[in-house]
């Protein structure tokens, strides 16, 4: 049920069995990784909301039974669907949405009717459910654009550049102004390209590192985009599962202790990078894969795609400072773990 090499350092202190959280897109990647945490850690109860468009049961078919698990097949675009989900909650993390720039380009219509109409649904349930302590959103690197500044840091962004881009935009954008207009103050986390178990590489959006992993499994040549000098800050999940619960919770959990923040020290939107601090290329990544593999294998490069970004790098000193968030896990770990759980399922 639970991976052996995830989760054992805890990201809270306070006791989990007396709230209950609701995990849009919880069979996802990332959402099933929050909910493995949150089971775990004995939270009073979970409820995920996912209609499996883009989430695969396999990901939560070990918690179907426990007394503290629910499962809502729906859709976030049907309004009354999410009240349902959001009712009797006392927290949010929001995952539910349809990634990748590449689908985004090909079918900008349905990309748009789940991120943005879907988003503003659950953030309007959210809105009127008076007992919700804290919504936190997966928010996107993609919104820094065209801007070539790095490392990337919170206010500093460029103009979108594809319509995955936009629509992560968007998503700040209402958050901000539901911040204003209603006093709903959810905290978005900007993921820079997460990665690991539970990630599927068979899916035809799939991203970079699970398509690589299972190319080194099937002794085949990866296809790199362009000249596999593009670099990205990629963040291991339980890193991306620790920024959740941080947030979610306002409990800062350090080395020296835990501080609990206020609701009072939350009075705006707030957008975060959840990332590492650090840089790779796609073709460091390919000797990584090799040594792990104890293989040779060189790379087939093709053309670069239209709207990916060249270089992405994160400041993590906002995130850092305000959540005490520290990455647990770099790349390399990260992807010894990542590689060898593909290992087990392919």
């Amino acid at each position: 049920m639970f991976n052996p090499k995830l989760y054992n350092t805890p990201y809270h202190t306070t006791d989990l069995s007396k709230f209950k959280f609701l995990v849009t897109g919880g069979a996802g990647f990332i959402g099933s990784n929050i909910v493995e945490y949150l089971i775990k850690y004995n939270a009073g109860h979970v409820r995920v909301l996912d209609n499996l468009s883009n989430g695969y049961f396999e990901n939560i078919k070990d918690f179907m039974g426990l007394p503290n698990f629910e499962f809502i097949l729906g859709d976030i675009r049907n309004f009354e669907t999410c009240k349902k989900a959001i009712e009797g909650m006392d927290f949010v993390t929001h995952q539910a949405a349809l990634g990748s720039v590449p689908r985004s380009i090909s079918d900008p219509i349905t990309s748009n009717d789940v991120n943005v109409s879907g988003f503003l649904n659950i953030l309007t349930a959210v809105k009127d459910a008076p007992d919700i302590k804290r919504m936190v959103y997966a928010a996107s690197s993609s919104t820094y654009g065209d801007s070539a500044a790095l490392p990337k840091v919170e206010g500093n962004e460029g103009n979108p550049l594809s319509p995955y881009a936009v629509t992560k935009l968007v998503n700040e954008l209402y958050a901000d102004v539901y911040s204003k207009v209603y006093g709903l103050h959810t905290i978005g986390l900007r993921y820079f390209n997460v990665f690991g178990p539970k990630q599927n590489p068979n899916n035809p959006y799939a991203a970079v590192i699970p398509i690589f992993c299972k190319a080194f499994i099937d002794g085949k040549q990866p296809t790199i985009n362009g000249d596999g000098l593009t670099s990205r800050d990629f963040t291991f999940v339980e890193n991306a599962v620790q920024a959740n619960i941080k947030a979610m919770l306002l409990e800062t959990v350090t080395s020296s202790g835990v501080e609990k923040l206020t609701n009072e020290q939350i009075t705006k939107h707030e957008v975060f990078n959840m990332a590492c601090g650090d840089q790779v290329t796609l073709n460091e990544m390919i000797e990584m894969l090799n040594q792990l593999s104890g293989q040779q294998i060189a790379p087939i490069y093709g053309p670069e795609r239209k709207g990916d970004v060249k270089h992405s790098k994160a400041s993590i000193d906002k995130i850092s400072n305000f959540l005490s968030y520290e990455p647990q896990f770099r790349f390399q770990k990260g992807l010894e773990i990542v590689f060898e759980w593909y290992k087990t399922q392919y």
